[in-house]
């Protein structure tokens, strides 16, 4: 069983819909560490609304922030501070898909980030979305994640932008699994459908 670290290169570049389909396509159960606002329909909500399959569970947050903010930040609102000792992988013998918050260098406490919550044996997929910058995001984090030898592997989201996904192809030389694109909506079945796309490259 494999555990998979859904990643992006910015906020609100596709991460949620990205971990729905995975989750979906590989009947994984499916785990959020942290989550920062909307805690009456956060990240593992919207995904449980997304699959389709009875075999996923839905594990609970290690952390539960009241303010969409950065982690870091909306636990100091909370009056508290974030201790990835309490940031346990739940136990399970199934695949688990786990999503990150924003980037990898998203601040956590004063001295950790999301990327602390990689381990080594975690295979990272790569959120990236095209917009002014995304280039240099995407090869900043896929460098950075390649020198710590993880595997490494790209789903790029949103409307088809040629020359920037031929130069991040180019230049990662990671596995590209897929494009999700600008869909009008995502359902259960718009999900299934990418999971069935993306299954055998996973």
């Amino acid at each position: 069983m494999n555990t998979y670290f859904i990643t992006g290169i910015s906020t609100e570049v596709g991460k949620t819909v990205t971990s729905a389909i995975v989750t979906e396509a590989l009947e994984a159960d499916y785990w959020k560490p942290i989550q920062a606002g909307e805690l009456d329909n956060g990240d593992t909500q919207k995904v449980q609304k997304l699959v389709s399959n009875s075999k996923s569970k839905f594990h609970p947050n290690s952390y539960a922030l009241q303010t969409p903010m950065s982690p870091h930040a909306a636990a100091e609102i909370d009056g508290i501070t974030i201790d990835l000792k309490k940031v346990k992988a739940p136990k399970t013998t199934n695949n688990l898909v786990i999503e990150g918050a924003g980037g990898l260098l998203v601040p956590l406490n004063d001295t950790q980030t999301v990327f602390y919550l990689i381990k080594p044996n975690y295979k990272v997929i790569v959120v990236s979305r095209h917009y002014l910058g995304s280039i240099n995001h995407t090869l900043l984090t896929v460098n950075a994640l390649k020198a710590k030898g993880f595997e490494v592997s790209i789903i790029f989201s949103g409307n088809e932008h040629k020359t920037t996904e031929d130069i991040i192809k180019k230049m990662t030389q990671v596995p590209i699994i897929g494009r999700i694109d600008e869909e009008p909506y995502f359902d259960k079945n718009v999900v299934k459908e990418y999971a069935e796309l993306f299954r055998d490259k996973l």
